[in-house]
């Protein structure tokens, strides 16, 4: 598969990579997260090139993550800021952000901590149930497919498509390793 045919696939990770799966496109978002909005900046706290910049933003504002708002005339600048679509990967962010703080920081601690102002305590992102509300960690979900389902080759191993509420049963030869 090709990086360009990424957001052509019938997964949602793939689709999702195919916007910002790229480690430009992750530190803009980490930025914009920062309440860093205008390109300069962008530039200079990042230590991008120009050209890659102006790709990575416009990529982001076809996207519907960023939207361009002009805060100067004569000449017109602009500032980037995230639309609802772009503050939805928040979850995806602090994720990442939680990952590094557990397995990147060389013994020396966090390089920020994040407070809930509500409350006033910092805190770590926990996933938990939409529905019941409980904990979920990796070996708590159980994959099945969705209405969009299309190909075996996006499921977990041993899982069709056609099925929508069980993994499919492992046969002796499946037990063989």
């Amino acid at each position: 598969m090709q990086w360009s045919e990424l957001g052509e696939q019938p997964c949602s990770f793939s689709r999702t990579l195919s916007v910002v799966g790229d480690r430009w496109t992750l530190m803009i978002i980490r930025d914009c997260f920062l309440r860093v909005r205008r390109f300069d900046d962008f530039q200079r706290r990042l230590g991008i090139g120009r050209p890659i910049l102006t790709d990575r933003l416009k990529k982001l504002v076809e996207h519907f993550v960023l939207t361009k708002v002009a805060y100067q005339q004569n000449p017109t600048r602009y500032e980037y800021r995230l639309t609802q679509k772009g503050l939805d990967l928040y979850p995806i962010v602090m994720s990442i952000v939680h990952w590094g703080d557990e397995h990147m920081t060389n013994g020396k601690g966090r390089p920020l901590e994040h407070q809930h102002m509500a409350c006033g305590h910092t805190f770590d992102p926990v996933m938990t149930c939409s529905e019941c509300g409980e904990e979920v960690a990796a070996r708590d979900v159980r994959v099945i497919p969705g209405k969009g389902a299309e190909s075996a080759v996006h499921m977990p191993m041993g899982l069709s498509p056609i099925s929508t509420d069980k993994p499919a049963k492992k046969t002796r030869a499946s037990h063989r390793s």
